[in-house]
């Protein structure tokens, strides 16, 4: 039997049995959020890895005070507005080459969501019956059915098992086992193309924070460019700076035929997302037939408070030294890992740009890890938010991060690890 609670709100990934009160954050700036007993957190995790530039950037800010004093919404079906077509225009210019359109949605499952449809209303209205999806081992895209259903099945997902569509797994490339995962997605294309691959570029988030090569992307696209097969990456978490570059895809010198973004679109100060796509796609759905029309939408599309800082956030990119600030962040990852390298308490040290990880050596392992908890609570005493993936702990700063603010949350690392053997 449940007890009653000071505040109604269900909180997200949340087990209140265990954690019934949350502490209440007044304010924040740069890479620190204020409680409202006036304790200061370190935000080692970018609020749920969207933070880019720091808290209340101002320029962001700014833009978002502007833009709510001139348009706050309108319908998006048959009305358009400057924000939006500022962002769509800019996206384009430095998305990878080849996507041409711009389809606006609110979070980084819809992003995903919208995409998958693309790929089914895509060979759909070609003529050609292809349905079904690959996605890798581990993978996680969302809450959404179709979210969850390109998702590894397991915790996240097993109530709802009855809703899920089948999809296709190819093992997780692993460091020396790459071709593995090559000759299963050739196999799979062979037997019968499907629809798309979806994946997120370099590491897999949820899924662990599991890291893997471009090498292993370059192939893959290869392979669906034989096959004819959609190229999906989901870049909701990699893009916009985490892997060291703008875009993971950059660093396999591939584009997608669809990209999902969303969490860093706004500086991760107010939800939006985009799902990009080639004019292929596009003109797929595009008919004199309004039954061809893409049927996706919800009543918040490409909201104008929230594209005036999706706008400003790109506006910051072009301008400042954004770039120079993740590479110097990068390395001071790079730094404070190595000396978790010799330490056989730990295990998978592992780095991809801005993002660090590495797996505590504890009695249970997985996302429910019972040391996940104990983690936590550990670093939130001292101060810290580091939300462990059960037994893997991982640092995913805003990119003002300093280096000695680096510190506190190595050195806490370490002396977790003591944890491991209670």
């Amino acid at each position: 039997m449940s007890t009653p609670h000071a505040s109604a709100i269900w909180h997200p990934f949340t087990q209140h049995a265990l954690q019934p009160v949350m502490t209440k954050i007044a304010r924040a700036e740069g890479a620190w959020l204020e409680a409202a007993d006036g304790s200061r957190i370190f935000d080692g995790i970018s609020s749920w890895w969207v933070v880019t530039h720091g808290h209340n950037y101002p320029p962001i800010v700014r833009a978002i005070q502007r833009q709510a004093g001139v348009l706050d919404q309108v319908i998006f079906a048959g009305f358009t507005h400057e924000p939006a077509e500022e962002v769509a225009r800019r996206l384009i210019e430095i998305a990878p080459a080849g996507l041409a359109h711009v389809f606006f949605s609110d979070s980084g499952s819809t992003s995903v969501e919208v995409a998958l449809k693309m790929a089914l209303g895509y060979f759909r209205h070609q003529g050609e019956p292809r349905s079904r999806i690959v996605a890798l081992e581990h993978a996680y895209h969302g809450d959404t059915i179709g979210t969850m259903s390109a998702g590894a099945r397991g915790v996240f997902n097993a109530p709802y098992e009855p809703l899920l569509f089948d999809v296709e797994r190819l093992p997780f490339p692993e460091q020396g086992r790459e071709q593995r995962t090559h000759d299963a997605f050739e196999a799979i294309c062979k037997r019968e193309p499907p629809a798309a691959l979806i994946l997120e570029p370099l590491i897999l988030g949820a899924g662990g924070m599991l890291v893997y090569g471009p090498d292993v992307l370059a192939g893959l696209k290869r392979i669906c460019e034989a096959h004819g097969v959609l190229f999906i990456a989901d870049e909701v978490m990699t893009g916009f700076g985490r892997t060291g570059t703008l875009f993971a895809c950059e660093q396999a010198d591939i584009s997608p035929d669809i990209m999902c973004l969303s969490k860093g679109l706004t500086g991760g100060v107010i939800p939006l997302a985009v799902t990009l796509c080639r004019h292929g796609i596009f003109e797929a759905h595009w008919s004199a037939d309004r039954s061809r029309m893409f049927f996706h939408s919800s009543s918040f599309t490409a909201n104008p408070i929230a594209c005036a800082a999706a706008a400003a956030n790109l506006e910051v990119w072009a301008r400042e030294p954004v770039r120079e600030r993740i590479a110097a962040l990068a390395s001071a990852q790079a730094a404070r890992l190595e000396r978790f390298r010799a330490d056989g308490r730990f295990s998978n040290v592992r780095q991809a740009g801005t993002i660090a990880a590495l797996d505590l050596n504890a009695v249970d392992a997985g996302y429910l890890a019972g040391v996940a908890t104990k983690l936590y609570n550990f670093f939130a005493e001292r101060g810290l938010l580091l939300r462990p993936l059960g037994n893997t702990i991982y640092v995913m700063p805003p990119y003002c991060t300093a280096p000695d603010e680096l510190d506190a949350a190595y050195a806490a690392i370490a002396e977790a690890a003591d944890l491991a053997r209670k």
